[in-house]
């Protein structure tokens, strides 16, 4: 999985405030919740464009179990882990679990880890059982289990400690031997570009040797970060599926022996060309109940993070496969933009889940926090209907960085709007809750009590000084305790945030804020609470909703 993300330069803010009047009673707006939806593949004529998941999904692996595809992606840091989604046709996907309820190890990971936790995960289905494989570059290799992949996920058991070792997938073979694939981080590991093969004890949870390296692109003349293999079987040959190149610019290979130990010959088997797709690579290859033959891949935008492509896929009467568009059929495609749907059982069009009026006892699948979350973060029945949250003292006055208790979602698309109503109870001084959008740099409009005054307040943190304190670029004195906060992102991930007294008419507040990655993801948008540092948590924030539509503005 490559880690050399590039990251677009910030627009700063125009540092403008506007005023509203303040005669606007307290009420929340009870409009109902947008339905339509932000990013849907299905074209609904029988074609799909591409991503077919606009949204950050890292790394995907996918496996077909009869007429159900499962798809999992690297989740890094972010709580609950390992996200699982499900389709029938390959082009519309739900969210429908987590398979990582908590990270290990739980105290590592009570603080943010940016960048670190779970890296490019394999899911296979195996004597009866799911199987995860996933990678944390600090700790391992771990394995968990599950019968049925909505439901609970075992304990994660480590199969190998140490530092760099990342994005393993195993694979049983015809007599039953089963084998680890991985690769390296040369961040910890100090290796890197090669792939190192295991044979595994019969249960899947230890390691039988030592390992050899299978294939080593350092010998490969202008090869570099090769990574994220996927290991098959198909007419008596072994292929690893792996990306190489990086991800900014490159491109997937596939690799082919005899024997499973080698030696392999290569070759290139999708990459960029003259489409607007960069870095094709890295997913997973599967099939439909009547022998079609599909790749799943992500295309990096670094804003947005790494979203999903689909990709029609033959086997070549040479033996080799070839992805995309192949017009001049020399082998290497090229990623489609609209292509026929899979022929799979029909599904009705999906969206991923954003908004959520918090009705139901649980949050939706779609909020992560930045770690592992503690009791008393947040509650759903203190206000029915409502979701609070806790003030919790933050780690450092100066920035939101490192902060856990943010409650972030993916970018769902390339244009949305985010509105929340927020009633706003302070315990203490510095006590501050709002909607964030958060990644390298990030902003925050909200209110905060200080001063003995509560103040509307807009801040910012660029990515040039994440290691440094926020800015406050704008703020109003009010008495109110009810606000409602917006922000529209329109295409290249430019923010404009608002704020209304009523519900009804928002008015604009600060300029334009370019959101950023994070550090490997893309960005989120968001809410939060929070305390100064060291004060005793006493006050609250109240969320009637979290509604996102597809305008952008």
């Amino acid at each position: 999985m490559g880690r050399n993300a590039a990251l677009p330069e910030r627009i700063p803010f125009v540092f403008l405030l506007m005023t509203s009047p303040l005669s606007a009673p307290d009420a929340i707006s009870a409009g109902a919740p947008p339905q339509s939806a932000l990013w849907v593949p299905d074209c609904g004529d029988g074609t799909y464009r591409n991503p077919v998941l606009f949204a950050d999904y890292s790394d995907p692996d996918a496996i077909r179990v009869g007429d159900d595809y499962w798809l999992i992606a690297s989740s890094f840091s972010h709580v609950p882990g390992l996200p699982i989604l499900h389709s029938r046709d390959l082009v519309n996907w739900t969210l429908v679990n987590h398979a990582l309820p908590r990270l290990v190890p739980a105290e590592h990971y009570a603080t943010p880890r940016h960048g670190g936790g779970v890296w490019a995960p394999a899911i296979r289905h195996h004597a009866g059982k799911y199987w995860i494989y996933y990678p944390d570059p600090d700790f391992g290799l771990y394995v968990i289990t599950a019968s049925d992949p909505r439901e609970r996920w075992s304990e994660p058991v480590l199969v190998l400690g140490g530092k760099g070792l990342i994005d393993p997938c195993p694979f049983w073979d015809d007599d039953g031997q089963p084998y680890l694939i991985h690769g390296w981080a040369k961040s910890r590991s100090g290796i890197c570009n090669r792939l190192t093969l295991h044979r595994l004890s019969a249960d899947g949870t230890r390691l039988l040797d030592e390992g050899r390296t299978v294939i080593d692109a350092d010998r490969m003349p202008g090869w570099n970060t090769l990574e994220g293999p996927k290991l098959y079987k198909r007419d008596g040959y072994y292929f690893v599926f792996a990306p190489a190149g990086g991800v900014a610019k490159g491109y997937q290979a596939v690799f082919r022996a005899r024997d499973i130990f080698g030696p392999y010959e290569s070759r290139i088997v999708l990459a960029q060309g003259s489409t607007p797709v960069n870095g094709p690579h890295q997913g997973a290859w599967v099939d439909t109940p009547n022998g079609e033959h599909w790749f799943l891949h992500f295309q990096e935008l670094p804003a947005y993070g790494r979203v999903v492509h689909l990709q029609p896929m033959q086997w070549r009467e040479d033996g080799w496969p070839t992805m995309g568009d192949d017009g001049d059929r020399d082998g290497q495609g090229e990623p489609v933009l609209v292509h026929r749907k899979p022929a799979a059982p029909t599904q009705p069009a999906t969206a991923l889940a954003t908004s959520d009026e918090f009705d139901d006892p649980a949050l939706g699948l779609q909020w992560q926090w930045q770690a592992n979350p503690r009791s008393g973060w947040a509650s759903l029945t203190a206000v029915p209907g409502s979701l609070r949250l806790a003030c919790v003292p933050l780690a450092s006055a100066a920035t939101y960085r490192t902060a856990p208790q943010l409650l972030l979602q993916k970018f769902p698309g390339p244009a949305f709007t985010v509105t929340t109503a927020l009633r706003f109870a302070p315990g203490a001084e510095g006590d501050t809750a709002g909607l964030m959008v958060f990644g390298h740099n990030y902003a925050w409009l909200g209110l905060r009590q200080y001063a003995g005054q509560r103040r509307l307040v807009l801040a910012a943190c660029p990515k040039e000084q994440r290691h440094g304190a926020e800015q406050e670029l704008a703020s109003l004195e009010t008495t109110r305790e009810l606000v409602h906060l917006r922000v529209a992102v329109t295409r290249d991930a430019r923010c404009h945030f608002a704020y209304s007294w009523d519900g009804a008419a928002f008015v604009p507040i600060g300029g334009e804020f370019c959101a950023s990655s994070g550090h490997w993801v893309g960005a989120k948008v968001g809410l939060f609470a929070s305390a100064a540092p060291a004060v005793a948590a006493s006050g609250h924030g109240d969320f009637a909703w979290f509604r996102v539509s597809p305008d952008g503005g």
